[in-house]
């Protein structure tokens, strides 16, 4: 099992605009530098985040060798054609180093007025959607007709650099957990202790089964949050609210050790995500790093020798 360690850049609301070149490119230069894996960006349109695909651009064009992930990108509300066209030039400017992964989108505050699609609309635009951007990747001429789509042998392009666009999916829900064993390449689990991680892992590859699929051992993947201090707030809230329904005991949404509480304790972390079989990570901080060199420096020191390590070697010291 190849373990590969990505980190997904975050801007806060109090960051002023003249500084987010700044941050951003002392970012995205400290990751190449450092060799961690991968760099990610999530998607909110209605706070203060960059669009995801704008900054995986940027990225691309200041780096050689890092990849570039969404973690995730909203599919519901968009053209699958559009959407195609766009991902395939951002993995072609790239050199075939785009990795993404969607999902429903985010269900707070103004944000689903932002794509305009019904709550009870979101699943059937995945569904739906998904599997046309694979056939527009193909370079062939694509004819559906469907409940949200219809198209008379349109074609798209560019065609992405990637032979085959692996394509991920996140969720946690029973509901999530079995489309992605219907229809993605792998998983990648947010705000997910390792056991619940393990756990769906198992859902996934029984739905997979069942759909006479196989999902590639090494494509399971978690968001691994961190934090230097107390949780903020406004982070507590949401991240309740993201994880509620989860536990049918009613216990706390937010427990002490959900966020990995420092830098210190992440390799202990990633080891357990290990043992259950998930490999690739995205750290994310929910802190605003004042010294992106410092940050990363310091993560990189605690956890990317894993990348390399032979099982053995994965040990706790």
């Amino acid at each position: 099992m190849k373990i590969r360690i990505g980190y997904a850049y975050r801007r806060t609301a109090d960051e002023a605009p003249i500084t987010v070149t700044e941050h951003f490119e002392a970012c995205v230069r400290g990751l190449e530098r450092l060799r961690f894996d991968s760099l990610w960006m999530s998607e909110q349109v209605t706070g203060p985040e960059l669009a995801p695909a704008v900054a995986l651009a940027y990225a691309a064009g200041r780096t050689r060798r890092i990849k570039i992930g969404t973690s995730v990108m909203t599919l519901p509300g968009r053209s699958p054609a559009r959407l195609a066209a766009a991902l395939a030039s951002l993995d072609q400017l790239s050199g075939g180093r785009f990795l993404p992964a969607f999902g429903l989108g985010n269900t707070a505050g103004f944000e689903p007025q932002a794509f305009a699609v019904a709550g009870g609309d979101r699943t059937g635009w995945l569904e739906e959607g998904l599997p046309l951007l694979r056939r527009f990747w193909s370079g062939e001429p694509v004819t559906h007709a469907g409940r949200h789509f219809h198209y008379d042998g349109l074609r798209v392009g560019p065609r992405p650099a990637q032979p085959s666009m692996d394509v991920w999916l996140g969720g946690a829900a029973p509901a999530a957990l079995r489309r992605v064993g219907r229809l993605a390449d792998g998983w990648l689990a947010s705000f997910t202790h390792p056991a619940e991680a393990g756990r769906g892992r198992t859902v996934v590859e029984a739905a997979a089964r069942e759909a006479g699929r196989m999902i590639d051992p090494e494509h399971f993947g978690a968001v691994v949050s961190y934090r230097r201090g107390p949780l903020p707030p406004r982070a507590r809230a949401r991240i309740a609210e993201l994880r509620s329904g989860r536990d049918p005991a009613g216990g706390d949404p937010v427990d002490a050790d959900l966020v990995v509480p420092s830098v210190e304790d992440l390799r202990r972390r990633l080891v357990e995500y290990a043992d259950v079989g998930v490999s690739k990570f995205v750290l994310t901080p929910m802190h605003r790093p004042l010294d992106w060199a410092g940050e990363l420096a310091e993560v990189a020191d605690a956890v990317l020798d894993l990348q390399e390590a032979p099982p053995a070697a994965r040990e706790e010291p």
